[in-house]
């Protein structure tokens, strides 16, 4: 049993970098990798366009509420074991994925692959901040993002070639490949980062609990998920506004994306360069400006008529801008506020992007679909919103 127990809790150490980046693209890659695939799995599975497009909306769903668990069971038994586990059922699911006889079975074999792809999502943060200051944690939290602002630009083209190539069980088969390849380097390479794990005493949901006691934690994780995913509302309505309201081709519009990454790439590398530098919540403050800038600018071009391309992209991408400078320092900030409970913290955290982003989705599809107006309040609203969030948080601190 020696050598078991060695595989599960590793060596205590610093995980290496490209590796946790690495275990965090798992998730994401998940989401994005298979959308080039999903007409040619549905005309081989005989099905509707609804039916297959679950792959993406029950993969949504699992990983928002898988969050929830990964981080307090961590906090319990540690985060390599956790880990490990995760990538092992991501894995295992993407190959039930690819070899799906029907349209059920792969249904549900990615609804096992979202429940895999959490651990990489919330453990991979957790790790950072088990392992550096929160000064230190905001600046790799920041790389982390920077690097990982490409995974949904670089993933559909990866997709598609594999799907043109190999056929749509290409794409499905390659998340699988990607999860063992890193489960096998996890198990190599990754130590075990928790030094503070929780006693056998505790329950696992007590400090989730504890952590909504505090107005800090409360105030960090409101204001990070209002600046950081209300840009859901723009990506759901941006192909009507861009399409239908501006006449663009639907091949341009994926460049038009790519802009938005680099925006976030762009807020990401500032965050990196800054941490450290200045006080977190001058950096909060400067963040979220930012962003509040740009969505009102995007609002004011609406109200006034002024609507192109140059005028709707352009003020987005400011948007962005602010949002990946703000979220390496309210994660930061969130996942400090109780080194016990640091997975718990991650987990919370990105359940609640998560949510606040679907809700800003559904906002954008029932209160007057398609419109401009619509998207531009939610975006300055939620800019506003978060710079109150967070300036609450960081008196909290």
């Amino acid at each position: 049993m020696e050598w078991h127990r060695s595989l599960l809790s590793g060596s205590r150490g610093k995980a290496p970098f490209p590796l946790i980046v690495a275990v965090t693209a798992c998730g994401t890659l998940g989401m994005h990798l298979i959308i080039p695939a999903l007409p040619a799995t549905a005309k081989a599975l005989e099905v509707s366009a609804g039916t297959v497009q679950l792959t993406i909306t029950l993969y949504l769903i699992g990983l928002a509420i898988g969050q929830l668990l990964y981080g307090p069971i961590s906090d319990r038994f540690g985060r390599r074991p956790v880990l490990l586990v995760g990538l092992a059922v991501f894995t295992l699911a993407g190959i039930a994925s690819a070899a799906a006889p029907n349209a059920w079975t792969l249904v549900i074999a990615r609804i096992l692959q979202s429940i895999g792809a959490c651990a990489g999502l919330v453990l991979g943060r957790a790790i950072v901040r088990d392992s550096a200051t929160p000064d230190r944690a905001a600046a790799q939290l920041a790389l982390l993002t920077l690097v990982m602002s490409a995974a949904p630009a670089i993933a559909p083209v990866l997709g598609g070639y594999a799907t043109a190539w190999f056929g749509w069980r290409a794409a499905f088969a390659l998340l699988a490949i990607v999860g063992g390849v890193t489960l096998a380097f996890a198990v190599a390479l990754l130590p075990e980062t928790n030094a503070l794990q929780a006693s056998p005493r505790a329950s696992l949901l007590l400090n989730s609990l504890r952590l909504f006691r505090s107005r800090a934690f409360c105030g960090f994780v409101l204001g990070g998920a209002c600046t950081t995913t209300s840009f859901y509302a723009f990506m759901a309505a941006s192909p009507f506004i861009l399409v239908d309201l501006l006449h663009q081709p639907a091949e341009r519009v994926g460049l038009y994306y790519l802009l938005l990454m680099a925006g976030v790439a762009a807020g990401s590398l500032s965050a990196n360069r800054l941490a450290g530098r200045i006080r977190t919540p001058n950096a909060l403050r400067i963040a979220n400006s930012i962003a509040i800038a740009g969505s009102a600018c995007f609002l004011l071009a609406d109200l006034a008529g002024w609507l192109n391309v140059v005028s709707v992209i352009a003020p987005v991408v400011l948007f962005m801008v602010g949002a990946g400078m703000a979220s390496p320092f309210a994660l930061s900030g969130a996942v400090s506020v109780n080194p016990h409970a640091i997975g718990a913290a991650s987990g919370l955290y990105g359940f609640t992007q998560m949510a606040y982003g679907a809700l800003c989705t559904v906002v954008v599809e029932v209160w007057r679909p398609g419109s401009v107006f619509t998207v531009a309040v939610v975006l300055f609203g939620s800019a506003l919103l978060g710079q109150a969030a967070l300036s609450f948080a960081v008196r909290r601190h």
